[in-house]
């Protein structure tokens, strides 16, 4: 399509912000990892695994951030991330150069991304739609349909209030930090949203605890 980018064209300009926390990660960039290190190592590694297993061909890793799952690529994929921060992707290729990890990594908003319909095979997004305000998180998600293939899949991991009493209470108290620190909120209910973006919910369950959950989308033939 005129005007669009095919994946791995170079640096793409993000578009005019739309929401997106930009400036809160470009300020947080440098601390995230460590920051991030303890629920990475106890929590979210054995997910990520999960999270890419079966998976080929062209893949999207929308929201890369500073690349925590470059580890989980399959072998055999052409994986492009995306991100909306300068600062965070600066960190993702550094963690890219160290690890050997073959995939393109582009500057760009999740909401427009500029790149051709039906590029990839599959989409995968870790923890990006809790920092995507509500207004948005329609537009993204029908932007990421928009980008994978009919009968490709759109896997979506994020984080999710817990109805246990007592994590509930404390992630109510955790809260106010994560949205500061980081934009993010544990209530999004991205699910809500699926249907309306014309995809097909294929899977919904909780991968760690009552917390963590993985919706598996799938884009109608």
């Amino acid at each position: 399509m005129a005007g669009e980018r095919q994946p791995g064209a170079g640096p793409m300009a993000p578009k005019a912000d739309s929401g997106s926390k930009q400036p809160v990660y470009g300020a947080i960039a440098r601390a995230y990892d460590l920051l991030d290190l303890p629920f990475e190592y106890l929590r979210y590694r054995p997910v990520r695994r999960v999270l890419w297993q079966g998976l080929s061909g062209r893949i999207l890793d929308a929201g890369v951030g500073t690349g925590r799952n470059m580890p989980f690529y399959p072998e055999d994929a052409d994986v492009t991330g995306i991100d909306l921060s300068a600062q965070m992707l600066s960190r993702a290729r550094r963690r890219q150069a160290r690890l050997g990890v073959r995939a393109r990594l582009l500057q760009a908003d999740a909401v427009d991304t500029g790149l051709e319909a039906g590029s990839f095979d599959a989409v995968v997004s870790s923890f990006m739609f809790c920092v995507l305000p509500d207004e948005l998180q329609l537009p993204a998600l029908r932007e990421l349909a928009r980008l994978t293939r009919p009968g490709g899949q759109i896997r979506v991991l994020e984080y999710t209030l817990s109805e246990h009493p007592l994590r509930r209470r404390i992630m109510r108290l955790w809260a106010p930090w994560v949205e500061f620190a980081y934009g993010a909120r544990f209530d999004r209910h991205t699910e809500q949203y699926v249907v309306r973006a014309g995809l097909k919910m294929a899977e919904d369950r909780f991968v760690h605890r009552d917390i963590l959950r993985l919706l598996v989308m799938e884009v109608p033939r």
